[in-house]
């Protein structure tokens, strides 16, 4: 599996697909006061620099935000 193939899966899908690979984990959110409706999904991952012990970024956000 390609990190391409991890882009739109739901967030659990991803990370088991990772194994134990270190991880960066970053949630994208609006620049409001949100609550996250729907699936956690991948949208981005890719391989830090060696300054970070091999470490993986996984960035992911939800289907839709509903502003609160």
């Amino acid at each position: 599996m390609s990190l391409e193939d991890l882009v739109m899966l739901p967030w659990v899908t991803a990370r088991r697909a990772l194994g134990d690979r270190p991880l960066r984990f970053r949630l994208l959110a609006p620049p409001y006061p949100a609550a996250g409706r729907g699936v956690l999904r991948t949208l981005r991952v890719r391989a830090l620099d060696g300054e970070h012990d091999g470490a993986w970024e996984l960035t992911a956000g939800y289907e839709a935000y509903e502003r609160i």
